[in-house]
């Protein structure tokens, strides 16, 4: 008599013996000379399980470990309509996906839904240490009846929900791979890099939902979420939330010219390195180019020089005097309002900490003293604050309605996450929110500002003007004075050369009405 062929979960990936009758599941199927038996992917699980039930194939399911868990949450709250829609767009495409939306639309009660609507155990993979014990808290808070875990930080809990570092899932992938049915991917956009894939790709989850609000990546490997999670199922963009889920938001460009002797100097540097670009053929338009100036440089005194001078050019016109005279009448202008401060660098954090006597978060800063200024800056206690990248994401930051970008990267992704820094309601009624964003006029930090904000600096002029007025973004850009001493206001310094728009509200959009015909599977 033939024996029932039996499917068992070994180390990330799944057997299959004796092999089943049909050829629909030889589709996922690899022959291991090394045990004789037929070897499949972990990641394949449910188009497996589907192919073998499509066939009517009798087997005996020994992979999985997850199992159901009762979630009664002690805290629901009336969903924003487009977390109903991502809801009910994820379930329709068969419980997998990716979700984008912006920082502070609810991304992390969107996953609490999810976990309702499928009441398995989860596990859910954020990035940092700090994001790991936000989303425990929430989790205590929201189903204080559940078994909850930890995995990273010296903690190896082993629950039904699951909360882990992304580092420590990835080490534990092929442990974890059979013991959760959902796995929900925070800031899922670091997913798809060697280290950490191996998540996903040992994990027989059937239930898989990514979350971000900058999925893309400069390296072109976001493709592989549709393998790794699923398709985009859902995307909304902080214009279209403004005035109902997210406070009403304003984006204001400040340009500011170098003083006489810091434009000198600034000249004289770029000349030496592009005298260097020109005799070595190199271009920097392109990361290719960038990579071969780093090699180049590395060869030769003149390019250790060349390399040297980019720095400190770019040094000069992140850190420009000038900018520093803007954020004091900004600073008073916008008094008492709390106001969060964005460099590219530490050493400008420390400058205005010291010259300013404002709080400075950096990686450098204790976790006992991060948590005391954060607390502070929450109660109001602090005005203002002043960080690099450490604020960017990960790190449960309280709700402000001034955000100042001194200086910072090319990445849209961080443009999005200072952005939605500012964006949360919170309890306050008709929340006007404005990011400013503080340029060297003239220097490459404009072509850094427009590649974080999606603008083509480098366009003919008039194809680039027809671009503005397309752009349904507003921006006011102001140029100050030189930068030397006077008694003039700042105000009068200003010249306006763009009116501000602010963003329109967005109608009140209807759910999606569908109903949902993807079950779990036990």
């Amino acid at each position: 008599m033939a024996r029932t062929p039996t499917l068992t979960f070994d180390r990330g990936t799944l057997i299959l013996h004796p092999p089943a009758r049909g050829k629909g599941w030889m589709d996922y199927a690899t022959w291991d000379d090394r045990v004789e038996k037929f070897r499949i992917p972990a990641i394949q699980y449910r188009l497996l399980v589907e192919a073998l039930q499509a066939e009517e194939t009798n087997f005996i399911d020994e992979a999985k470990a997850f199992h159901p868990v009762e979630l009664a949450a002690s805290m629901e709250m009336e969903p924003y309509p487009h977390q109903s829609e991502a809801l009910a767009a994820w379930k329709l495409a068969g419980r997998q996906g990716v979700v984008v939306l912006p920082t502070a639309a609810g991304k992390t009660y969107l996953a609490q839904m999810a976990m309702q609507a499928t009441p398995r155990t989860t596990l859910i993979v954020v990035p940092t240490l700090d994001l790991m014990h936000q989303w425990y808290a929430h989790l205590m808070a929201a189903f204080p009846d559940a078994e909850v875990g930890l995995l990273g930080g010296g903690s190896r809990d082993k629950t039904p929900i699951l909360v882990a570092t992304y580092d420590s899932a990835a080490i534990h992938a092929e442990s974890l791979g059979n013991k959760y049915a959902l796995v929900i991917f925070d800031e899922c956009h670091h997913l798809p890099t060697d280290f950490n894939r191996v998540i996903a790709e040992y994990a027989i989850a059937p239930y898989r939902l990514g979350l971000s609000a900058t999925p893309e990546r400069t390296d072109g490997k976001h493709a592989d979420l549709n393998i790794l999670i699923g398709k985009e199922v859902y995307r909304k963009r902080a214009e279209d939330l403004a005035g109902n889920a997210l406070a009403e938001h304003q984006v204001v460009q400040i340009k500011v010219k170098l003083s006489q002797v810091e434009r000198e100097r600034y000249n004289q540097l770029i000349q030496t390195r592009n005298d260097f670009l020109k005799q070595s053929k190199i271009s920097l338009g392109s990361l290719k180019g960038w990579q071969n100036f780093v090699q180049m440089s590395a060869r030769s005194p003149a390019g250790r020089r060349a390399m040297l001078a980019h720095r400190q050019a770019k040094e000069i016109a992140l850190g420009t005097d000038g900018k520093l005279r803007i954020l004091t009448n900004l600073l008073a202008e916008h008094y008492p309002e709390r106001i969060l401060i964005f460099t590219a660098d530490n050493a400008t954090v420390y400058r205005i900490s010291q010259e300013l006597l404002i709080p400075a978060i950096t990686h450098q800063t204790p976790v006992k003293e991060r948590h005391e200024i954060l607390t502070k800056f929450r109660e109001g206690e602090y005005k203002s604050l002043v960080a690099s990248h450490v604020l960017n994401e990960g790190v449960d930051v309280p709700a402000a309605s001034i955000a100042i970008i001194l200086s910072g990267t090319g990445s849209a992704r961080e443009y999005i996450q200072r952005l939605g820094r500012v964006l949360r309601k919170g309890n306050i009624a008709n929340k006007q929110a404005i990011l400013y964003e503080v340029v060297a006029e003239d220097t490459s930090e404009e072509n850094t500002s427009a590649r974080r904000r999606g603008e083509r600096s480098n366009e003919p002029p008039r194809r680039q003007e027809r671009q503005e007025r397309k752009d349904k973004r507003g921006n006011l850009h102001v140029v100050y004075g030189s930068g030397q001493k006077s008694d003039y206001k700042a105000a009068e310094q200003m010249e306006i050369k763009y009116s501000v728009e602010k963003k329109a509200k967005t109608s009140k959009e209807k759910n999606v009405d569908s109903k949902d015909s993807s079950e779990p599977i036990n």
